[in-house]
C-alpha cells in the first residue's frame, strides 16, 4: 500500500501560523480599553467605526512585526531546537509569501491609520520603527525586551490619538502604553529563559544569556512591578471604580502566578505563563474595565 502524504495547509492558514495571529489578544484589549476611555471623556459622539478601524490597525501592525520578525530570523530559528519547526524554516511558508503578506499587512496597517485621522497617518511610519528594530535587537543588546516594551506601548496611545486626533489630555494613554509595555517586556524575559544555552552558543543577545535565568526572572519580577504601579497610576487618573481595582487583583494574581509556575529550576510551564495566564490578565482586566465604564 502507498503511503499518502499528509496534506499541506494552505498558504494563508501557514502564514496565519506564522504569526501566530491568536496573540492579537495579548494587547488588542488595551487598545480598546484606551480607546473607550477616551471616547468617554471626548464626548463629540464618536462613531464607533473608530474602533473597527483600530481593530484593523492593530492587527495589521502585529501582522507586519511578526512576519517582518519571522522573516529576519528565520536563520537562528533553524539553529534552534524549538524553533526549527517554524514555518520559514520547514519551507510550509515562503519568504516571498512571509514578504508579501508583511508588506499587505504594513499597507492596511497605514491606510487604517489614514482614515482615523491625519496625526495617525503622520505617526504612522513612527509606530513601525519599534516593530522592525525588535528583531535586530537580539543581535545587538542583552534586553532586546524592553524594546518589544516599546513597541507594545504603542497600541493605548495610539488607540487614544484615533480617538481624539490631539496629543492634548491623552497622558494616560502614555501611562496605559507603559504598563502594556512592561508587562509585555517582563513575561518576554521569563520565555526568553528556555534558550539561554543555544542563545549562547550561537551569539543570540537576551537578558537571560546574559545574566543567567535565575536573575532574569528577579528582573522581569521587578519589571512586572513597575508595571502593576502604572496600571494603578492608570485607573487613578481616568477615575476607574471598584471594578477596575477587582481586575488588578486577577492581574496581580495571574502576575504571581507567573512567577510561582516558572522557576530557575523548572521552565517546564512557561508556556502555562506566557499564553495561559496573560490571556487571562489581558481580557479580564478589559471586561471588567469595560464594565466600569459602563455600568458605574
Amino acid at each position: 500500500m502507498t503511503a499518502v502524504a499528509p496534506e499541506q495547509p494552505g498558504k494563508v492558514k501557514a502564514f496565519l501560523r506564522l504569526v501566530m495571529i491568536e496573540h492579537s489578544v495579548f494587547a488588542l484589549p488595551f487598545a480598546y480599553l484606551s480607546a473607550l476611555v477616551a471616547i468617554d471623556r471626548d464626548g463629540t459622539g464618536r462613531h464607533w467605526g473608530d474602533l473597527v478601524l483600530i481593530t484593523i490597525a492593530m492587527v495589521a501592525g502585529r501582522t507586519f512585526a511578526m512576519a517582518a520578525n519571522r522573516i529576519l530570523d528565520r536563520k537562528i530559528d533553524a539553529l534552534n531546537p524549538r524553533t526549527q519547526n517554524r514555518e520559514l524554516v520547514t519551507g510550509a511558508v515562503s519568504v516571498r509569501t512571509a514578504w508579501t503578506g508583511a508588506l499587505v499587512s504594513l499597507v492596511v496597517l497605514i491606510v487604517a491609520a489614514g482614515l482615523l485621522n491625519p496625526l495617525c497617518l503622520a505617526l504612522s511610519p513612527l509606530a513601525v520603527i519599534p516593530l522592525v528594530v525588535y528583531p535586530y535587537a537580539k543581535r545587538f543588546t542583552n534586553y532586546p525586551h524592553y524594546v518589544l516594551a516599546l513597541a507594545q506601548a504603542v497600541a493605548p496611545v495610539g488607540a487614544w490619538l484615533a480617538i481624539t486626533g490631539t496629543f492634548s489630555g491623552s497622558f494616560p494613554a502614555w501611562v496605559l502604553g507603559i504598563a502594556v509595555g512592561l508587562w509585555i517586556g517582563g513575561f518576554d524575559i521569563i520565555y526568553a529563559c528556555q534558550d539561554v544555552e543555544v542563545d549562547r552558543r550561537i551569539g543570540v543577545h537576551s537578558t537571560p544569556a546574559r545574566w543567567g535565568v535565575r536573575t532574569a526572572l528577579h528582573i522581569s519580577t521587578g519589571t512586572h512591578v513597575v508595571a502593576f504601579g502604572f496600571f494603578v497610576w492608570f485607573g487613578q487618573l481616568v477615575g476607574l471604580s471598584w471594578l477596575w481595582w477587582l481586575g488588578l487583583l486577577a492581574t496581580g494574581a495571574g502576575l504571581v502566578y507567573q512567577h510561582v509556575v516558572v522557576t530557575a529550576n523548572d521552565l517546564s510551564k512557561v508556556n502555562r505563563a506566557f499564553f495561559t495566564a496573560n490571556g487571562f490578565i489581558a481580557i479580564a482586566l478589559f471586561v471588567l474595565a469595560l464594565l466600569d465604564l459602563v455600568l458605574l
